[in-house]
């Protein structure tokens, strides 16, 4: 059985600059504070949190984005989850809508509900604030 978790964020800048933070690797690494790599394509490679989590860009547009995600905690041989944003303007801003799935587990599940705010989206508007809206 696989597990499958959705959430959405709310980001204070437009979509359009939520999709550079999301595929820019100069960008990803200045927010997340350590290094990326991100191929702007289908196909592409992703890379982020030092190699942490790893993947395959599967889909990239104005509005969406979506990749293979496999970390470097997970047992040798398991399948890779899948992420999936979609963007759309709202509140002055853009709230983003995120889809992992595929997770094998519930509390890999569980643990990456909680990463998804502390270590991926919270960096992200910290970094909007701080640094963009001056």
């Amino acid at each position: 059985m696989a597990y499958d978790l959705s959430l959405e964020f709310h980001l204070s800048t437009t979509p359009q600059r939520v999709m550079q933070l999301l595929t820019d690797a100069a960008l990803i690494r200045r927010w997340s504070g350590g290094d990326a790599i991100f191929e702007n394509k289908e196909n592409g490679t992703f890379s982020m949190f030092d190699g942490w989590a790893t993947g395959n860009v599967l889909k990239v547009t104005d509005t969406e984005l979506s990749y293979t995600w496999i970390t470097t905690d997970w047992p040798e041989g398991t399948e890779p989850t899948e992420v999936h944003y979609m963007l759309k303007k709202k509140d002055g801003g853009t709230s983003v809508s995120v889809h992992h799935n595929n997770f094998a587990d519930e509390d890999e599940m569980n643990s990456h509900k909680n990463g998804w705010s502390d270590y991926f989206f919270e960096p992200l508007e910290d970094y909007i604030m701080i640094f963009e809206k001056n």
